[in-house]
C-alpha cells in the first residue's frame, strides 16, 4: 500500500441486526487515530433508527469522511486511494453474497471489491444464524478470494459485565486483523490470566 501519510479505513454498515458494531468500529478509529471512511447501506439506516437512539446524521459525525451508498464515483471505489482495509460491521447475508459474485450494486460493494482486488484486508461481520448451505458456500468462496469472515461471537473468557463490553471486544478483535489495537480488548494472558489445560496448552 502506498504510504497516504494518514491511516484510513473504510468502514461499512450494512442492513443486518447489530449496527452497534459499525457505531463501536467508528468510535475505535476516532480513539486510535485513524482515519474513517463511512458508507452505511440504506437497510442499515433503517436498522440504525431500530436499534439505537442516534440519528443517520449523529452516525455520520463519528466518521472522518461520510459517502452516499450511490455514490461510485467516490475515492473508496478506487484502488489508486491508499487505505489499511475494509471492515463490514454488521455484514448482512445479502451485502456478504454481493461481494462474493464481484457485481458489486453500490459503493459499499464497490468499495469490498476494491479492497479484495488491491489484496488489502476485507473483514466481514457477518450477521446470520443459522447458516444454510448456500451461506457456508458463500463464506468459502470469500475466503478463498481473501476476505476474512469474523462473525461478531462472544468472548466469555473476558467476562463482559454489560452488551457494550461484549460489542466492544468483537470490534477490537475485527480491528487486530488491520494492525489496530484498541485498549478495550481484554487480551488472554495480558489482562486475563491464564489456566493450566491439557498438553495441547489449550484451557
Amino acid at each position: 500500500m502506498a504510504d497516504s501519510g494518514q491511516k484510513r479505513l473504510v468502514v461499512g454498515v450494512s442492513g443486518a441486526s447489530g449496527v452497534l458494531y459499525g457505531v463501536r468500529a467508528l468510535d475505535a478509529c476516532r480513539a486510535l487515530g485513524v482515519e474513517s471512511h463511512l458508507i452505511v447501506s440504506r437497510a442499515a439506516a433503517l436498522t440504525l433508527a431500530q436499534e439505537t437512539a442516534l440519528s443517520p446524521a449523529e452516525l455520520s459525525a463519528k466518521a472522518d469522511v461520510t459517502y452516499r451508498v450511490g455514490d461510485i464515483g467516490a475515492a473508496v471505489a478506487s484502488g489508486s486511494f491508499a487505505t489499511l482495509g475494509m471492515i463490514i460491521a454488521p455484514c448482512s447475508v445479502r451485502t456478504m453474497s454481493e461481494i462474493a459474485t464481484g457485481v458489486t450494486s453500490s459503493l459499499l460493494t464497490r468499495a469490498a471489491d476494491v479492497t479484495l482486488k488491491e489484496r488489502r484486508p476485507l473483514v466481514l461481520l457477518v450477521r446470520e444464524t443459522p447458516l444454510h448451505l448456500g451461506h457456508l458456500r458463500t463464506m468459502v468462496k470469500l475466503a478463498e478470494m481473501g476476505a476474512t469472515i469474523a462473525p461478531p461471537l462472544p468472548a466469555f473468557y473476558a467476562k463482559p459485565q454489560s452488551l457494550e463490553e461484549m460489542v466492544d471486544q468483537s470490534v477490537g478483535r475485527a480491528l487486530d486483523l488491520f494492525g489496530l489495537s484498541w485498549d478495550l480488548v481484554r487480551r488472554w494472558g495480558e489482562d486475563l490470566p491464564t489456566v493450566s489445560g491439557g498438553s495441547d496448552g489449550t484451557p
